[in-house]
This record gives C-alpha cells, structure tokens and sequence, in this order.
C-alpha cells in the first residue's frame, strides 16, 4: 500500500470527462467541460480525467485549460502505449499543480490479436511505454485494458513490469463489465498477494455496468484492498456505462458499519453535479436510478408517506440534505393516503377538519385515477368551486408577435394584460419560445425554474392543434399551466401564463402576507 495513502481512505478518480464524454451523443463544449471540471473540484474529486489529449484538437485545449484550471484535484490525461500519445498527453497536462499520465494498453488474448502482439512483445512494449510516461511525470496510472478476460498469471506478470517501470497507480478495468463482485475481490486479492511491489501502489478498479454489477464490482474491489474507484457521474459512460459515483460514494457513507472506508467528496454538492451533467450531457438520469433518481427521494404508496410523516427513518436510509436536496418528495397520486394529503394541503395553507378532508379525499382520489401525478395547482383547484375560479385571470396573452429564423436573435414583442392593465415589451431569446418566455417574465419578474415543457400535437396535420404544457418549480413546490392553440408559439405563451397564475394563487395560499398588486411584483 502507498505510503501516501492512509488505509481507509478511497480515492474517487472521476472520467465523465473521457470515459462519460465517449458516450454515443454525449460531446460536450469545451466550455461545458471546464464548468463540469471546476465542479468535480470543488466537491473533492481526488483525480479528475479530464480527457484524450491525441484524440483531436479540441480534446487536448479541454485537458490543457482544465489542469491550469485546477486548484485541489489530479489532473489526469489518458494515452495509449505509443510515445506520440503519452508525449501528447504530458504536453496537455503538465501545467497542473497535480498532473498525472494515464497509459494502457488491452491485455486480454482478443485484445492482444488486435496489433498481433504475442505476450513477450507486449510485455516489452508495456516496460519502453511506462518507462516513458515516468521520465516525463512521477505520477503515472497504467491500466491493462480487458483485466479480467486477461490469464491470471500473464496479469500478474506485466502489472509487476508496470510497477517496475515506474507506474504508481495499477488500474484493473473490467472493461467489458463481464465480471461479478466476488471476481472483482479475487482478482485484487490475488494481484496485491502474488505481485512483487504491489504494496507501494495504489490499486484502483473501472467498472463497466452491462450486467448492472458495476457499483457491487467496484466496492468489492476496495474491500479487497484496492484504493481507488474510477467512476462517473450518474453512470455515464460507454453502452450501459460506468459505476457512478454517486452511488460508491453514499454507499461507503450509508454503510460505513460494513464497510469502514471514508472519501473526501461533499457529498451536498452531489446532486446539483449530477443535474448538471444530465443537461450538458444530454443523457437524462432515469427516474429511478439510485441516489439522483427523480424517485430517490419521492414516495407515492399511502403507507410509505403515512410512515415518512412519522419517522422518515421508515423508508428512507439517508437524508435527501446529505445528497443536496432539500426535502423529501411526497408525490401525491392514486396511492397516496389520508395523512399524506392532509400534509400536503397543510403546505399549501389548507387546514381542514375531517370532514372536510374526507370529502377532498374523494374528489383527490377521482382526480388521481386520471391523472399519473397530481400537483400543488391541482390540490389548489380541488379547494375551489371551479378549476377557473381557483387560478383567476392576472396574467393573460393579448398580443404577440416573433421574430424567428436563421439569423439569430430571435425576438418577441408582447403585450400581456396584469391584474387588467396592458404591459407592453419587447425580449430576445434563443428561439422564438424563449424569447416569448423571456418577455413574460420581463413584465412578471420571479425566481420559479422552468422544470418541464412539453408539446403535442392534439390532431394530424400541418395545422394541427398544439397543446403545451409548462412546469415551474419554486421553494421545492410544484405548479403546472397548459394551453392549445394551432401556433405553438402562443400555446407556450398562454401555458406558461397560466401557470404563473397557479404560482399567484399558490403563493395567496402559503405567503398571503407577500401578496400586494400582481402588477408591482
């Protein structure tokens, strides 16, 4: 074991950048990827991989500018096992305060028939290119890809060559995600056991997802010694991706009982990264997926919120705060119960007695079956007579006009009536429906977030009816506003008016010491 490493500490060496960004559809800017680097530091990534330096031009200025951006972390670059390469990736990263080359090369037999190699070449050409990547930098990662569909002594034998020729770091990639957990300990058990030298490096594993092991493969890896996952946010990666870092990480803070190893990630940040990385990325995190998941943290079933009202420790094993959330999410649909629904009008500025609540409950119930969630706005318009009367008329669309097209800017001139009078403006935008709704809010200032907007098409052809729907979400609340209109464009503008004046009514509700004029705020 590295001196350098205390025992119990885990290294968290992160390839969204390389690993995440080879993802089919998944390129990012090179602004977008200096914003992604800056965050991975600020939360205590130990080493970051920040790209493929030979791989283009680009690349190479994206690993440049992110290691003379780095204040905390390891700025790492991958090379394959040529001098061009490695000389490349030490060019792209040597201004680091911390840099390290990152060399491989694929060890398995279906990987070695690739360059016609037999195993004595490849062993020597494994010594002249590590050899290389030391000369130039003291911090050198080797990684012989397809570890584990490589024979285990010919393993053995070229991870001793890498320690030899100066490599610090020993990556064992499960490149293919072939492996199981018990597998992934036995391979580090045996490599730390058998190799000459394998105490003075750290050992770290890369764990691909396609059998859905990659997290399990990964933390039994560390208990079988070694000292540093490579990982990406929410999973990212080639095919099903890569183990994801949100998950090793809160599952070594959750089980540190079991499993008593400790990381130096901020954990709060976890979730504003991985937001972050779903837009720029392009991928959307799935529901469900653990940790960040939309549904991590939600709970519909009326016997788990009756529980989470009681004592959130029910069904819930770590804090939605600890992930930088800021409460639990009780979704409230078909399955949700009485308490559940009293606590959630109870946020709204509803108190009912019983009577009153058994008789919302009813209506509630009737709505859900309709409707796969039910949001604050529905809840306000089941406490009114009517739906309409509930949200009012403080905001309405009574002209618009845009500009569009391939010359940019596009712009929107709108005239929207507040609380009866007529405000006229004029706002640009990128496209004609940000514009609109850039015009909206000039003339309705606010702080709600633009959560979802959606479009379909109610009938077929070129003039078909479109119906818009537009979420908002402000202080963790939820409201909702939808339009049809045979122009898109004035259907977005009517459903997000429509759901600003949800967000009046809403705020009536929950602050009515706030509200004055609709037309001063």
């Amino acid at each position: 074991m590295n001196d350098k490493t205390e025992q119990d500490r885990v290294l968290i060496f992160d390839t969204t950048l390389r690993d995440g960004e080879q993802s089919p559809g998944a390129t990012m800017t090179h602004e977008e990827k200096l914003e992604i680097a800056e965050m991975l530091d600020e939360m205590g990534v130990d080493i970051i991989e920040a790209g493929f330096p030979i791989a283009s031009e680009g690349d190479f200025e994206a690993v440049s500018a992110i290691a003379r951006q780095a204040r905390n972390a390891v700025i790492c670059g991958l090379a394959r096992a040529n001098f061009k390469d490695i000389d490349r990736c030490w060019e792209a990263v040597r201004h680091a305060r911390r840099p390290r080359i990152h060399t491989f090369i694929g060890t398995s037999p279906l990987h070695r028939a690739i360059p016609n190699l037999d195993q004595d070449q490849m062993a020597e050409l494994i010594h002249e290119t590590v050899s290389h990547a030391r000369n130039l930098c003291d911090n050198v990662q080797w990684s012989p890809m397809d570890a584990t569909r490589t024979e285990h002594d010919y393993l053995c034998r070229v991870v001793e060559i890498a320690i030899k020729a100066g490599a610090t770091t020993i990556n064992i990639p499960d490149t293919v995600g072939y492996t199981a957990p018990r597998e992934s300990a036995d391979l580090i058990r045996m490599l730390i056991e058998r190799v000459p030298g394998a105490d003075d490096v750290v050992f770290a594993t890369h764990c691909h997802n396609d059998l859905g092991m990659a997290t399990a493969n990964a933390l039994a890896a560390v208990e079988a010694g070694a000292r540093q996952i490579e990982c990406t946010i929410n999973g990212l990666g080639e095919r099903a991706g890569n183990t994801a870092l949100e998950e090793v990480v809160m599952a070594l803070k959750v089980r540190n009982d079991i499993m008593p190893y400790r990381t130096g990630i901020d954990t709060t940040k976890i979730m504003n990264i991985s937001r972050r990385v779903a837009a720029v990325s392009g991928f959307p995190v799935q529901y469900n997926k653990a940790i960040v998941g939309k549904n991590a943290f939600a709970h519909e079933s009326g016997i788990h919120q009756d529980g989470m009202l009681k004592n959130a420790q029910t069904f819930e094993i770590m804090r939605p705060e600890d992930v930088g959330l800021s409460a639990t999410n009780l979704v409230m649909g078909k399955h949700s119960g009485r308490a559940a629904l009293r606590a959630k009008l109870r946020d709204l500025g509803y108190e009912l007695a019983d009577n009153q609540l058994n008789d919302v409950f009813v209506r509630f119930k009737a709505l859900a079956d309709r409707k796969k969630e039910v949001y604050d706005d529905d809840l306000v318009a089941l406490m009114t007579d009517s739906a309409s009367e509930g949200a009012g008329d403080h905001l309405q669309v009574k002209f618009l006009r845009v500009i569009c097209g391939t010359e940019a800017p596009q712009s929107a001139d709108l005239i929207l009536t507040v609380d009866g009078v007529d405000h006229q403006v004029t706002a640009q935008g990128d496209g004609p429906v940000d514009a609109t709704f850039n015009a909206i809010k000039k003339l309705f200032p606010h702080e709600a977030r633009l959560a979802l907007y959606q479009v379909h098409a109610v009938t077929e052809g070129t003039d078909a009816q479109a119906t818009v729907s537009v979420r908002l979400e402000e202080d963790g609340k939820i409201v909702t506003g939808q339009a049809s209109d045979t122009d898109t464009v004035v259907a977005s503008a009517k459903a997000y008016a429509s759901a600003l004046n949800n967000l009046i009514v809403r705020r009536a509700k929950t602050r009515p010491e706030d509200i004055g004029s609709v037309a001063a705020r």
